[in-house]
């Protein structure tokens, strides 16, 4: 098992990009220059999806523009704590934390996270590490949620997918790009995963003789960060802070393990299968107390649970050559995370990105 760096001054070694790509033909929520009310092809009924701007032109009393934000503030939509006095108790931990969350959070009009987002955000340096193994061209980010690991990822790929099902998160992920300066790089998506990728698999490849216009985009990286459950997932109560420090010999005597049957929306595996129809390049960020025995049958059972391989025939023997990497991701003394790298994200494994 692998630690990521402590500090953002180790080198780490990423994958060269490539050229720019085109713009991409997915129909979304995209950045100023492009018309803002749009609607995702991804979604059946196209009376579901509610466009973030259409959002915040229904509450003008959410909009400032700023500098920094542009016409995607959305200050209105949730409130930008100053001080400890204005924070819930139950937030409490999570505000002191804040810089460690977001390096910009206090620069106007200020980032801002849902109740949700605060339980759930990445720490930026952890954010920026995951960035860098996992710079490439095209990445997907699955569930983006405020925007933490998305905007990370736009400073080290040349085009972020980030799909969430909440227009109010979508609204502030870009909020807080528009703060970080990478707006313009994310292609920002109301769309459930399962059903995004399912809609790209029914489209051909770039490489395919059929004819249809619209085709399916290359991805390179899948990200993987799904709810865990909330506060909760350590198994104590929602008090029992996912912060305490822990001792590097002693993380399973602390807290009950973690299965990937608690992830939602479906069991983790699950997820994991329809990410690997996209890319082998699979970036999964999991609790620390997570079953290692259930990452390591991600693989060994991927075929069994797909059925057949990609290319129609009956599945068989899993590729036993391949290795997963699990990186520790410590602040300090505190194991915040683990990201199990699957694919080309593996080292020693850059053959198969």
């Amino acid at each position: 098992m692998k630690a990521a760096p402590s500090s953002p001054d180790e080198p780490i070694k990423g994958k060269k990009s490539s050229p720019t790509l085109g713009p991409p033909e997915e129909v979304s929520l995209q950045s100023d220059s492009e018309p803002p009310l749009k609607k995702s092809k991804c979604l059946g009924d196209s009376n579901s999806l509610l466009d973030v701007s259409r959002l915040l032109l229904s509450r003008p009393d959410a909009v400032f523009a700023t500098p920094q934000t542009g016409k995607y503030d959305a200050s209105g939509l949730v409130p930008h704590y100053f001080n400890e006095e204005e924070v819930p108790d139950h937030l409490k931990k999570y505000f002191y934390q804040r810089v460690r969350y977001f390096s910009l959070y206090s620069t106007p009009p200020g980032c801002l996270l849902d109740e949700e987002g605060w339980y759930s955000v990445t720490p930026e340096l952890v954010a920026d590490q995951i960035a860098e193994r996992c710079r490439c061209d095209t990445i997907l980010d699955a569930f983006c949620g405020v925007g933490g690991n998305a905007i990370a990822f736009a400073k080290t790929c040349q085009r972020v997918i980030a799909l969430d099902i909440s227009t109010t998160r979508l609204a502030l992920a870009r909020h807080n790009a528009q703060i970080y300066g990478v707006a313009d790089r994310i292609e920002f998506i109301l769309c459930d995963y399962r059903t995004f990728v399912k809609s790209q698999l029914c489209l051909p490849s770039s490489n395919s003789s059929d004819s249809r216009t619209t085709e399916r985009r290359k991805i390179d990286v899948v990200f993987l960060s799904p709810p865990w459950g909330g506060p909760s997932y350590l198994g104590g109560d929602e008090q029992g802070s996912s912060e305490a420090p822990i001792v590097r010999q002693s993380t399973e005597a602390n807290h009950p393990s973690f299965s990937l049957a608690n992830i939602k929306p479906e069991h983790g595996s699950g997820l994991f299968d329809l990410a690997r129809q996209i890319t082998k390049n699979v970036a999964y960020y999991l609790p620390r107390n997570t079953r290692l025995e259930e990452i390591g049958v991600l693989l060994t059972e991927e075929e069994r649970r797909i059925g057949r391989h990609k290319d129609g025939s009956p599945a068989g023997t899993p590729d036993s050559t391949e290795q997963i990497e699990v990186e520790e991701e410590w602040m300090g003394n505190k194991l915040k995370a683990i990201t199990c790298y699957f694919g080309g994200l593996v080292e020693g494994q850059g053959d198969m990105f």
